[in-house]
């Protein structure tokens, strides 16, 4: 996702194109280059002169990556509905084996929002498991989540011996103690092959899988967790059950 400095120096970069000349004009001398000080002096004076051009530049940018985000996501839900193994791929799934309802989820072993979600969703499959199939997308928000990556890695090589689910209802039940010594412990206490684990959730293939969900999220535009998709109803942020049953209702009905 671009950064506000990127879209800046994008738009201002566009902008001094057309203030001081052409992208593709010749290079000048040597000699006649304008020092630092000038080219400064020069960006400084169109940025003063014309504010207006570089913020309707910045709002006609953020406008096209609006509609880029909005037809990717449409593309992906239309792959979700006609296709849905593509999407599903590798990860995690629970529930029904038909896949013809698929409640896509991106989600975070350290978010609180994700912990409150996961109660919600344990509800709801219990009651719909023979016609909801549920999927796991990491999202690790490590930038404010210290160990949620570590988690993720953790619940994939559980996955690698078919005991990821269990593995995570105890990371969501445990959140407050999220960390080595929680992940050993579930591991033994799931009677996994502690060596296999300990190897799965440092090799690469942890890390790669992780980060193709990760960058699924990214081309979705989903910045947050928890985030769930369900035949083309999305819900981000806090979900509640009856949220969860209308949206069913609706799906089913199409």
């Amino acid at each position: 996702m671009m950064t506000w400095q990127k879209i800046w120096n994008s738009n201002a970069l566009v902008l001094l194109c057309l203030t001081l000349g052409s992208c593709s004009q010749p290079t000048q001398a040597r000699d006649s280059e304008p020092k630092n000080g000038d080219f400064e002096s020069k960006v400084l004076q169109v940025i003063r002169d014309n504010p207006q051009v570089i913020l309707e530049s910045v709002q006609k940018y953020q406008q096209q990556q609006r509609q880029k985000q909005q037809e990717v996501r449409q593309s992906f839900i239309q792959e979700m509905r006609t296709n849905p193994q593509s999407v599903i791929a590798k990860s995690p799934v629970t529930g029904s084996p038909a896949q013809k309802i698929v409640l896509l989820m991106f989600s975070d072993f350290q978010c609180p929002y994700c912990a409150a979600a996961h109660n919600t969703l344990k509800q709801f499959m219990t009651k719909h498991k023979g016609e909801v199939t549920l999927v796991y997308k990491h999202l690790p928000l490590s930038n404010i989540h210290p160990q949620a990556l570590n988690a993720a890695k953790a619940s994939w090589a559980a996955e690698q011996q078919g005991k990821f689910w269990e593995f995570h209802d105890a990371l969501f039940a445990n959140q407050d103690k999220l960390g080595e010594q929680l992940y050993v412990d579930t591991a033994k206490a799931l009677k996994l092959d502690f060596a296999k684990f300990n190897k799965d959730r440092q090799s690469k293939a942890a890390t790669d899988a992780i980060q193709k969900d990760v960058e699924m999220a990214e081309n979705l535009g989903i910045t947050g967790t928890p985030f769930l998709i369900m035949n083309g109803e999305v819900f981000s942020g806090a979900v509640g059950i009856g949220d969860l049953e209308a949206a069913l209702n609706r799906v089913k009905s199409q």
